[in-house]
């Protein structure tokens, strides 16, 4: 009898479902949040109140969203880069406790020991922030080994870039990830240049969502800068990833309306380019456009929008107002207490 032949993984759909009228509002505030949240981290690091780098996530507001709508808060694992303040905010980090840690102050969430790159927040599952390139990958793989270990139905959701794609962990993760089918979602935001070396003059392949074919990971392109598009991909990926199927990769294309870091000028991109993407393809700007076909009205948008500007005025205030760490903080979380 002829052996049947092994089935192809099939792709997931990227065909994004419609969303309920509440659904876009809060889609819209969180991501309206992060915006507001980053602008005003930049004119803080530009005052010299926050030290070291600090890479905002201005322009990737919806891949944060659209995936947190998947993530079981607090039982789930978060883990990603150092672009990493939109993925502290919707994993439901306080504004001011991540204000406070940008600024070093005791009032952070990691004491002002962490910063911008490196701060942690176990309760709501998030950790971290790494300022390694790639490290994250595989550190998030042995996230979600231990959930699988423990049997808890948990899922690791594990972001990097396209930079990071070119990393050698990330392959050896991906082996581990396939053969012990552990629940661990790839994010790939790919937003096209990496610390600031186009994909296409840095990458030999640059359809990422391949990356695992070879391990026979399965994965897909996805409109980073549509929030639906995205929510939709990540949730499918997470069913597959709670059934015991494994590891997917999702690359979800979107671009960084910033520099690098606030350190970076970003000459190797005309202003023409990022004015064109701000135009075409704003993710606040599309989900405006889905809140007007859903019979939002603009007074709804105002209140969210002056809502946003009491929340990151009151984060500022609390980081200006908290208090250095005393010296001593420096021997403190240094080791785990048996």
């Amino acid at each position: 009898m002829a052996k049947a032949a092994q089935k192809t993984p099939e792709s997931i759909p990227n065909t994004p479902p419609p969303a309920s009228k509440e659904d876009l509002l809060r889609f819209y505030r969180e991501m309206v949040l992060i915006r507001r949240f980053e602008e005003r981290a930049g004119q803080l690091y530009g005052m010299g109140l926050i030290g070291g780098f600090c890479h905002l996530y201005i322009g990737q507001e919806a891949v944060a969203v659209g995936v947190q709508e998947s993530v079981k808060q607090g039982h789930d694992k978060i883990i990603t880069g150092y672009r990493d303040h939109g993925h502290m905010l919707t994993a439901g980090m306080d504004p001011k406790e991540v204000m406070a840690e940008l600024t070093g102050r005791i009032g952070g969430s990691s004491k002002g020991k962490g910063g911008s790159m490196h701060m942690f927040d176990v309760p709501t599952g998030f950790y971290g922030g790494h300022g390694i390139v790639g490290a994250q990958v595989a550190l998030g793989t042995g996230l979600a080994f231990a959930g699988k270990y423990r049997g808890d139905d948990s899922v690791a959701f594990i972001y990097f870039g396209d930079g990071a794609a070119n990393q050698g962990q990330v392959y050896e993760s991906f082996n581990m990830a396939q053969l012990w089918k552990l629940p661990a979602i790839y994010i790939i935001e790919n937003n096209q240049y990496a610390m600031g070396t186009s994909i296409e003059r840095s990458s030999a392949t640059t359809q990422l969502s391949q990356r695992g074919a070879s391990f026979g990971i399965p994965g897909e392109q996805v409109d980073g800068m549509d929030v639906i598009a995205v929510r939709d991909a990540v949730k499918k990926a997470v069913e597959r990833a709670r059934a015991g199927e494994g590891p997917y990769i999702l690359e979800v294309k979107t671009y960084r309306y910033r520099g690098h870091s606030m350190s970076d000028p970003a000459k190797y991109r005309t202003k023409e380019e990022v004015d064109e993407v701000k135009k075409t393809r704003d993710p606040i700007d599309h989900i405006k456009t889905l809140l007007q076909a859903a019979n939002a009205t603009e007074e709804e948008l105002k209140a969210i929008d002056a809502e946003i500007k009491a929340i990151v005025a009151e984060a500022v205030q609390f980081a200006q107002e908290s208090p250095e760490p005393d010296p001593s903080e420096l021997y403190t979380d240094v080791y785990v207490e048996a």
